[in-house]
């Protein structure tokens, strides 16, 4: 820690993946950091808390994919075990069991996608609708997350984009779309193609582990961000709840200087903001500084997903096969998830009764439901999945309803997303809906934006060590070659030929 470094005051706003990332290497540095969140808990939309009768919840289950190299790096540096072994998934629709995921990292590595191809158990869909997707691979190819790629890709939906590869129609509908419900958690006409190509990419295409998944042993809060915050908090840095950010003081020389909280002025000589897409729209319709820039106004443009989080106890042990699972088919628009607690979460692995969480994505229909209307359709849908729910009795429920919780990826919403740098010359931004190149994806992306935002704080008041960025892993020598001549082909047909994709 440099003399200097301790005297740069940093304020960053928001206390989930990103904005923990940021503080937590700032402060390690020497840096004088206060992170300030809106809500009562550190953690964002994945911090757990305590209903009124002492039971954990929180909103929504997430898992933690083989390629978190960055975040399972964290977890390692701080000591603590909160993970799961990797489990099995399973995936359900109203006819009954649909998929099962092996473990891919104990079978035998083919190459990348024939392991997952192979070695995916579906029960129903027939082989000639899942080769129906080989035409597709080439999209997946071309699409290396790059600017240029975004752009070409943005402004077609993800349901053109596999009717326009030849994608059977029921491959469509029981396993492309099931999979853009739980993972961009919206239906494929709402989705961009450029979105949905990363997306395949990071857990299809790239490596045949990528889709191996652990959970955390209770909620991400408890497990995760209470020890990391209590770490933090030895580094020096003030992380202060219950601060809604209503400003950003801004000088003459395009310099934040200070960020307004109400009645309280924090002062800065950086600003990293890492709060969601909705909760970035109101800091800018609060504040006339941020309103002033182009590049603000037009989040306006972006929107968020309703989620729908619940947790059933039940009166008696119910065995459910995999202990993570994903539906698809009880509702058009929505896709949902259940989890059996009593396997993944220690709190529950003695209860008496089985506990099971079930979130809902897209799920605008059910928010204004009741909660006893809401526990009444979750027991019918679990029950259609695994029988032996129909006769249990839901002795306590929690519902937690989360308008405009997740980041929609909708078509033509890439050229409206912030990169790290703004045109404030000290404001950074971070987050999952950030741009960057990085290639990763949810949790571990928000992750990574936090570490490059930091990074951009240490190169503009040079002091201190950048953080170091795990990258994903390479391509594997055959995707690199076809990238390749895909490449090569695109570069002749641009010199010859007009450039066929509108802007």
């Amino acid at each position: 820690m440099s003399e200097g470094s301790q005297q740069k005051r940093v304020v960053v706003v928001g206390a989930g993946w990103a904005g923990l990332s940021a503080t937590y290497h700032l402060a390690k540095q020497g840096y004088d950091v206060t992170l300030l969140e809106a809500g009562s808990y550190p953690g964002g939309l994945v911090a757990g808390w305590k209903t009124a009768g002492g039971k954990s919840v929180e909103a929504g289950i997430h898992g933690f994919w083989y390629p978190y190299r960055n975040i399972f790096a964290l977890i390692n540096e701080l000591e603590i075990n909160p993970f799961t072994t990797w489990t099995r998934s399973a995936q359900y629709s109203p006819a009954g069991l649909e998929v099962e995921s092996p473990i891919f990292q104990d079978l035998p590595r083919l190459p990348s996608p024939l392991g997952t191809f192979l070695y995916t158990q579906f029960q129903r869909l027939p082989l000639i609708d899942r080769l129906s997707a080989l035409p597709l691979l080439y999209a997946v190819v071309d699409f290396d997350n790059s600017d240029a790629a975004w752009r070409r890709y943005d402004f077609v939906t993800a349901r053109e984009l596999f009717k326009d590869f030849g994608v059977s129609a029921r491959l469509y509908r029981e396993a492309f779309e099931p999979m853009l419900l739980v993972g961009l958690f919206a239906p494929g006409e709402q989705c961009s193609a450029a979105a949905t190509l990363g997306m395949l990419y990071f857990f299809i295409l790239a490596h045949q582990p990528d889709f191996d998944v652990v959970w955390c042993r209770g909620t991400v809060g408890e497990k995760i961000f209470h020890p990391w915050v209590k770490q933090i908090a030895k580094t020096g840095a003030k992380v202060l709840p219950q601060r809604r950010v209503t400003d950003l003081i801004v000088d003459s020389n395009n310099q934040a200087k200070g960020v307004v909280c109400g009645d309280e002025v924090f002062d800065a000589d950086a600003v990293i903001f890492a709060v969601g897409i909705s909760g970035m729209k109101k800091i800018v319709s609060t504040s006339a500084s941020l309103q002033s820039r182009e590049e603000f106004r037009n989040l306006g443009n972006l929107g968020a997903i309703d989620v729908l989080a619940t947790r059933l106890w039940f009166d008696r042990k119910i065995n459910i096969p995999r202990p993570s699972n994903a539906c698809f088919g009880f509702d058009v628009t929505t896709g949902w998830t259940f989890f059996d607690l009593n396997a993944l979460h220690d709190e529950y692995k003695n209860e008496l009764g089985t506990v099971v969480e079930v979130d809902f994505y897209h799920a605008n229909q059910f928010l204004n439901l009741s909660d006893t209307e809401i526990v009444a359709i979750v027991q019918r849908y679990l029950a259609t999945c695994v029988p032996a729910f129909r006769e249990a009795k839901v002795i306590d429920s929690s519902v937690i309803r989360l308008p405009n919780a997740v980041t929609h990826f909708a078509p033509g919403s890439y050229r409206y997303m912030l990169p790290s740098q703004t045109s404030f010359a000290n404001v950074f931004m971070s987050g999952d809906w950030i741009v960057n190149r990085h290639g990763s994806w949810s949790q571990e992306k928000a992750y990574v934006t936090g570490l490059e935002a930091a990074n951009l704080v240490v190169s503009h008041l040079k002091a201190g060590q950048p953080a170091k960025i795990l990258p994903v892993e390479g391509d594997e020598a055959h995707i690199q070659v076809a990238r390749s001549l895909n490449q090569t082909v695109r570069d002749l047909g641009k010199s010859i030929l007009p450039d066929f994709w509108l802007p």
